[in-house]
């Protein structure tokens, strides 16, 4: 299981990534937007869920580009990723810490922050890593 700690640790990784608090929750950011955030259920979200039962653990939310992907990595990590009503229309999804794997954080964080970061830091990164690829 990955812990909140273990998020900022791979989210502050990217390049120019800041941490603060947003409504009382620790939110990551890139050039200024939120790419993930700590999520709590509210009331409201739990009275949505009527007789089902929350799930349980730490929630991250993490931005994606579009609802296109946003469908893409909710039907490629289903028993880790997930959405509520709250998030309907909305390009971002949410993550059980409890039930995911490093590198699927690592690759939520990585979209995410992909979404929100300028265009030619983007570029720069994204040509950062095709330099280190062995080359066959």
């Amino acid at each position: 299981m990955i812990t909140f700690d273990g998020v900022a640790r791979l989210a502050l990784a990217l390049p120019d990534v800041t941490e603060a608090e947003r409504r009382g929750n620790r939110t990551w950011f890139a050039n200024g937007k939120g790419f993930a955030w700590e999520r709590p259920f509210s009331k409201a979200d739990i009275k949505r869920f009527g007789d089902a039962t929350p799930p349980a653990g730490p929630i991250l939310a993490v931005a994606v580009a579009d609802l296109g992907e946003k469908e893409a990595v909710l039907a490629a990590h289903p028993a880790a990723f997930f959405t509520i009503p709250h998030f309907e229309g909305y390009p971002a999804v949410l993550i059980r810490l409890d039930k995911v794997t490093r590198k699927a954080v690592l690759d939520a964080l990585v979209d995410g922050w992909l979404a929100c970061a300028p265009a030619a830091l983007v570029e720069q990164y994204l040509e950062s890593k095709r330099s280190r690829r062995p080359r066959s």
